[in-house]
Order: C-alpha cells, then sequence, then structure tokens
C-alpha cells in the first residue's frame, strides 16, 4: 500500500505546475539570474586583445586552461570580467572544510549550529577574496607575457592594468557569488552549483553542430557518431543510478507511550548513506593535479620528446596509460579522503546515543561508530570505483577517437548531479503546494 506522500507525487500533472505560483516564480528568477550571468561572459577585460588570448587559450586547450574555460563556459578564453567564475569560492570552501579537521575553532564553530555556520560562510566569503585577488593578479601578469603573431594581449601594460585586472576579476567573482547565493534562497536548486551547470551546458549546442559538421565533412563516420551518442546515454543512465544509490541503516528510536490506554510502539526511521557521498570533487580533484604537468609542459615550450619537459608532457596526455593509471589512482584517494572528512562516524554516533537511538542489534557508542564505518567503507570502495570507471571511459574514448567537445566524466557528472537535484527541488515544492491544497480545503469542509 503507498504512502500519502507516494499518492501526492503520483497527483502531480501539469495541471499542479499551473497553480504553484510560488514556484513559478522561483523558477523565472533561476532562468533571470543565468542569463545575467551569461552576458556578463561575453563583457572583455578592459586593455586585452581577445583574439590573441583566444589564440593561446586554444593553443593550449589540453592543460588546465581547457578545464577551467570549460567550466567558466568560455569566458577564459574571451578573458571576459567572469573569467574566475566561483573556481575561488570553491576552493575556499574546501579549504575551510579541511581547515574544520584540522583547527579545534573551527570544528566547534561547526557543532554550533546555524550561528557557526554563518561564521564559516563568513570566513569561506573571507577566502574568496583573498583567492580572487591572488589569482587575478596572476593573470594579470601572465597576460602581459603573452605575444601573438600581431602584437601583445595586452595593450598596455602595467601597474594600471594589474590594478584594473585585480579589481575587475575579483568583483565578478563576488558578484557570481552573490548571484549563486540569490539563486538558492530565492530561486530553484543550489545556486553555485547552477552557475557551473549554466557554463557546462552553454557549450553544448556548439559541441552537436561541430560533431555533425565533422560527420558531413566525412571526418567522422555515422557510426562512430551514433556510437558516441548511443555511448552518452549508457554513461549518463550509469551516472543516475548510481547517484540514486544508497544504503539505508535501519534506527530505532526509544518507544513512546501514544495514547493512554495504548502499549508502547517503537518508531523507526532510516540513516541513508549514499554510495557516492564525495559527488564530484574526487574526479576535479585529480584532474587538476594530473593536468598540472601537461600545463608546465605546454608553457615550458617543450617541442621535442627528448626534453624531460617533453616526456612528462607525454606520459602525462589524454590516453596514454600512466595518465590513466594515476587518474584513477588519485580519484580512489580522493574518494577515501573526502568522505572521511565530511561523515564522522564517531560523531554520528555520539549523536545517536544522545538522542536515545540505536542501530537494532549493534551496542550504543564505539560499536556503532565502528560499524557505521565498516558500512561506510565498502560504499566508498564501490563509490569510487564507479567513479574511477565513469571518468576512464570518456578518457578512452577521447583517446581512440578526436572530438570536437570535451567529453569528460566530470562534466557528466556534474550535469546528471544537477539536473537531478533540481528535479528533487521542484518535487518538494510541488508537494508542498499539494499539501497547502488539501489543508485548505480541510479548513472549507470544517467551516461548512
Amino acid at each position: 500500500m503507498s504512502s500519502a506522500i507516494e499518492q501526492l507525487a503520483s497527483n502531480i500533472n501539469f495541471s499542479t505546475f499551473k497553480k504553484a505560483e510560488d514556484l513559478k516564480k522561483r523558477i523565472l528568477f533561476t532562468l533571470a539570474a543565468l542569463v545575467v550571468y551569461r552576458v556578463g561572459t561575453y563583457i572583455p577585460l578592459p586593455g586585452i586583445n581577445p583574439q590573441i588570448i583566444q589564440e593561446f587559450v586554444s593553443s593550449n586547450a589540453g592543460g588546465i586552461l581547457g578545464i577551467l574555460d570549460m567550466f567558466s563556459g568560455g569566458s577564459i578564453g574571451r578573458m571576459t570580467i567572469f573569467a574566475l567564475n566561483i573556481m575561488p569560492y570553491i576552493s575556499s570552501s574546501i579549504i575551510v572544510q579541511l581547515m574544520t579537521s584540522i583547527s579545534p575553532h573551527l570544528e566547534s564553530l561547526k557543532k554550533e549550529g546555524e550561528v557557526g555556520r554563518r561564521k564559516l560562510n563568513q570566513y569561506t566569503r573571507y577566502g574568496t577574496v583573498l583567492l580572487a585577488m591572488v589569482q587575478s593578479y596572476g593573470i594579470s601578469a601572465g597576460l602581459e607575457k603573452i605575444q601573438g603573431a600581431t602584437g601583445m594581449a595586452v595593450l598596455d601594460p602595467g601597474f594600471m592594468f594589474r590594478l584594473c585586472t585585480v579589481v575587475t576579476l575579483t568583483g565578478g567573482t563576488l558578484f557570481i557569488m552573490w548571484l549563486g547565493e540569490q539563486i538558492t534562497s530565492r530561486g530553484i536548486g543550489n545556486g553555485i552549483s547552477l552557475v557551473i551547470y549554466a557554463g557546462i551546458v552553454a557549450n553544448l549546442p556548439h559541441a552537436v553542430i561541430s560533431t555533425f559538421e565533422l560527420g558531413r565533412q566525412g571526418a567522422l563516420s555515422a557510426g562512430v557518431i551514433l556510437g558516441i551518442l548511443i555511448m552518452i546515454a549508457v554513461v549518463i543512465g550509469y551516472v543516475v543510478f548510481m547517484e540514486r544509490a544508497q544504503r539505508k541503516i535501519l534506527i530505532q528510536y526509544p518507544k513512546r507511550q501514544v495514547a493512554v490506554n495504548m502499549p508502547a510502539v517503537a518508531q523507526t526511521t532510516h540513516l541513508p548513506l549514499k554510495l557516492n557521498s564525495a559527488g564530484v570533487i574526487p574526479p576535479i580533484f585529480a584532474s587538476s593535479l594530473l593536468l598540472l604537468p601537461a600545463t608546465i609542459s605546454g608553457f615550458g615550450g617543450a617541442g621535442s620528446q627528448d626534453s624531460v619537459l617533453g616526456y612528462i608532457g607525454t606520459i602525462f596526455a589524454h590516453g596514454h596509460p600512466v595518465y590513466m593509471t594515476c587518474f584513477a589512482a588519485l580519484i580512489i584517494f580522493f574518494a577515501f579522503f573526502y568522505t572521511a572528512l565530511m561523515f564522522n562516524p564517531n560523531e554520528t554516533a555520539e549523536n545517536l546515543r544522545k538522542a536515545g537511538n540505536y542501530i537494532p542489534g549493534v551496542r550504543p557508542g564505539t560499536a556503532t561508530a565502528n560499524y557505521l564505518d565498516y558500512v561506510l567503507t565498502r560504499l566508498t570502495v564501490v563509490g569510487a570505483l564507479y567513479l574511477a570507471s565513469i571518468c576512464l571511459i570518456p578518457e578512452l574514448i577521447l583517446s581512440r577517437w578526436t572530438l570536437p567537445f570535451y567529453f569528460g566524466g566530470t562534466t557528466i557528472l556534474i550535469v546528471v548531479s544537477v539536473t537531478m537535484e533540481t528535479i528533487t527541488q521542484i518535487q518538494s515544492h510541488l508537494l508542498a503546494h499539494q499539501y497547502e491544497g488539501l489543508i485548505k480545503k480541510a479548513k472549507a469542509k470544517g467551516r461548512m
């Protein structure tokens, strides 16, 4: 027999969506905010030659610049005011999370609830400003050294250009951070995730058109294009299945007296542990570390494989066995590391003991912590192998065929995860609207 929530969910249709005025306002606000973000990715940085920068980024597309340009929706290739995108904020968030496991002060703030969370968010914003200023200064200094066939990338290098670049890029990052927070509070979905999602999805139409254009010219056969489309569909289905997979641990509440002449009833709930608790962090960290050698090799001008930089650039190129082996190893390592950082079995076991809850068949305290650690370790093994496989499959494709777009496991994970999260929030709003309708009907019947 289906529950009340399942019955409400089955009644959700297009007419229910039309009546949910608050949800429609949230969706429209989210779309408007993303349009503003996309407009900003086309406003160039003052005092530069965009054509020379575009040529430089295209020649180094195999390094970190290519990945960052993909996440920024092409902002780096066009060197716009949003070139840093939201990456300083993400880096600052990760640093603060890492510091909570090292600093006793930050760890105590983490346990203080809403007040502590606001304080940590404030530290994250301060870190974002600092990282954005450092990175923007590095970009301004690097831009002054870029020289193309028609001249320099910077029209008037010097102190004023660097100061203008630092202020502009830092301000662009802070604006995107504010825009993401507004989407989270007044829109639908996670604002920061949707900003990255919009940057990735914005390049999809160009990628599809370029692929079919290569097929029309004969560079890619119809069978190869069809195989790529089937592979993408299979990978997306695989990601959806694994991202929804979770282990539900039964939690028993103490027996409570429901009514006067009724026996005490023991209530139960579940503690859900996701198969992939680390999310997309392990592939992002692993790819960033592995792209450093290729980027350094490219900047070093290693044109010969006999040189050290040339050899490093060769073995860490996409599709090389050394690159793929290190990629998988780093993904597995970061999956365990970030999962251990995000979920503390001892803290969870202590919270259950204080609330009087317990896992049936497991003693409270240390035994519960050991049990949770055992279950989470087994889940993380499967989750880490899943992340490694989802990132290596595209690498194998890229090593066999040259595609006009970056088909990466990280991008698929981000797109699918954000899509699922946003759809879930939309369904939650629709369910809340259904509940409000039922309450209003009940009140109307009570007045009659």
